[in-house]
């Protein structure tokens, strides 16, 4: 999975890189006159490459890692599957899919944030216990504000996959001339409507969105920092956001909420 990943963002980059180029050669007429929308073109493909660049170096992380040993990367993500932690299949790998599992780790324990593999975390990891769901009478998905975690809850009462989330920052910001707070509501939701693939939206852009309510959504961002920073969407990692879709049809029971 997470091999095939590096050569999507591969070969989506290079599509992205050509496309705009063709596209920006491709307005030929009279370029003094139409001099702003040469602007914008540049611009679009700038912030194109830009967001490309941040989804593929999701994947190439780890470089500042302690130098653990292959056999201790590979323990660690062996001991993140165990407990929950989603992580794909565990090949000793220390990369974006790993560091998101990491963190959302240290999340749920309490631990500093950091998102490296060190041989304290190693430790930690070997005496951790799989966390448990505020509710285990049913399945649902719980998203816990105040550790920034998501969890999916089985029809066994067990947190079977946990995901770093980015909520609400609470701050003020301007929405089509209208003031408005990012704030994630707390409650209880079903998923109402889902779109495949990206959705530009007035506040950015989001990868296979879940609405929860109103606009609020699940869905993928490559933009996860490890505390609140979103507009009121539960943002979760890039890697992660089909397969999420895919697991929450319509219906699907969301409760948020501060522990």
């Amino acid at each position: 999975m997470k091999s095939e990943l590096r050569r999507s963002a591969h070969r989506l980059l290079l599509y992205a890189v050509k496309g705009g180029l063709d596209m920006r050669e491709a307005i030929t007429f009279d370029r003094e006159r139409h001099r702003w929308l040469d602007f914008v073109i540049r611009v679009f493909i700038a912030l194109l490459l830009i967001f490309l660049f941040l989804v593929f170096t999701e994947e190439s992380i780890g470089k500042a890692q302690e130098k653990l040993t292959p056999e201790e990367i590979l323990a660690a993500e062996q001991r993140l599957s165990d407990l929950g932690y989603w992580i794909g299949a565990p090949d000793g790998i220390f990369d974006g899919i790993s560091k998101h599992a990491l963190i959302a780790f240290q999340k749920i324990e309490g631990r500093k944030r950091t998102g490296k593999l060190t041989s304290d975390e190693l430790e930690a990891l070997r005496l951790a216990i799989r966390p448990e769901p505020r509710d285990s009478t049913y399945p649902h998905i719980e998203v816990d504000l105040t550790r920034q975690v998501l969890i999916f809850v089985d029809d066994q009462g067990q947190a079977s996959r946990i995901l770093p989330v980015c909520t609400g920052n609470e701050k003020a910001y301007l929405d089509d001339g209208k003031w408005a707070r990012a704030h994630t509501p707390r409650g209880k939701f079903v998923v109402t409507r889902k779109i495949e693939g990206w959705r530009l939206s007035r506040l950015g852009l989001l990868y296979y969105p879940n609405y929860i309510f109103n606009g609020i959504a699940i869905h993928g961002s490559p933009f996860i920092r490890t505390y609140p920073d979103s507009h009121g969407c539960i943002r979760i990692p890039m890697f992660a956001s089909k397969e999420v879709s895919e697991l929450t049809p319509v219906g699907t029971i969301v409760v948020v909420y501060d522990s």
